[in-house]
């Protein structure tokens, strides 16, 4: 706050407050901020883990952050220690200008990476093996089946065992394993389930897959982290973890619709635009495969088209 004084005149002057109390003041307020505004990222993120795999991935990242701090601390303490030590008024110190090598200094910079860095190669790699994405999960029963389709900006999943499909929503059942397999109708896109399962990319004309598994019932984010264009800030759709009971009846509910995964709606769909949540009845059969050997990067095939495509085209 501003400070009053008056002159000998009786006139009440205005003094500023120092520089420094303003940036103070500055950092105190952009910090509130940060804090408020990070409370529903770690809501949604991996610290908020909700799957197997998320659970491990956090608990690695939680050890090697623990170790990279015997990296980071040493640093941050040190390089103003030095500086000070080393300053233009200190002239206490003796100087040795012909000072050159030291061994105690050496090994102080060189041990203890290299011992951190063979110290990580034996937590990570076993750690890579147990979270590949392509590693199937035990569970209760077998695995449901998703085929994940990314388009701009919106993803489309399709239940092939069950001849369904929706849009910008992911129905599970919770307790069970998961798989996926995804491509890409346009350009290449990343998701991410940063509570179930971490990330993986969408490419068209190719196909990747993600295993997991959701412990409990929730809402859940996922989200395309690969930048695609205008609206890319807007691919993001809810993951719906259900009792196996209601996951039963959610899936008894959509085969009984009337909209059908047809050449008109993956016209629509194709454009680059963002949709709704939608519900598809009925889905051709080997929609997928197709859109996967036949896309080559565009939305479309322009020979040997599915007949659902034909006339989107």
């Amino acid at each position: 706050m501003a400070v009053l004084s008056t002159r000998r005149s009786g006139t009440p002057t205005r003094h500023d407050p120092p520089l420094a109390m303003r940036f103070a003041r500055l950092g105190l307020a952009i910090l509130a901020l940060s804090v408020l505004s990070g409370c529903a990222a770690l809501d949604h993120g991996i610290l908020n883990a909700q799957g197997r795999v998320a659970s491990h991935e956090r608990h690695l990242l939680l050890i090697v952050s623990g170790i990279l701090l015997f990296v980071w601390v040493p640093v941050v303490i040190l390089v103003p220690l030095i500086a000070w030590h080393y300053r233009h008024s200190n002239a206490k110190d003796a100087y040795r200008p012909k000072w050159a090598f030291s061994w105690p200094l050496e090994g102080f910079i060189w041990i203890p990476p290299i011992g951190i860095v063979i110290l990580l190669a034996f937590l990570l790699w076993p750690a890579t093996q147990k979270d590949d994405p392509y590693t199937r999960l035990a569970g209760r029963g077998a695995p449901v089946r998703v085929q994940a389709i990314a388009l701009d900006w919106k993803w489309v999943f399709i239940y092939p065992d069950q001849g369904i499909a929706t849009v910008n929503q992911l129905a599970i059942p919770a307790g069970h394993p998961v798989t996926v397999e995804l491509t890409s109708g346009t350009v290449m896109q990343s998701l991410l389930l940063p509570q179930l399962a971490g990330q993986i990319y969408a490419m068209a004309g190719m196909r990747t897959r993600l295993n997991f598994a959701a412990d409990h019932p929730g809402h859940y984010l996922g989200e395309n982290v690969q930048f695609n264009g205008g609206k890319f800030a807007h691919q993001k759709f809810p993951i719906v973890s259900m009792t196996p009971d209601a996951y039963a009846t959610w899936m008894a509910r959509a085969r009984q619709g009337t909209k059908a995964l047809d050449a008109a709606t993956w016209a629509r769909l194709s454009r680059r635009d963002t949709t709704g949540p939608e519900t598809f009845s009925r889905v051709p059969s080997g929609f997928f495969n197709h859109i996967v050997t036949a896309t080559g990067g565009a939305s479309h095939p322009r020979s040997g088209q599915h007949p659902a495509t034909q006339k989107a085209h």
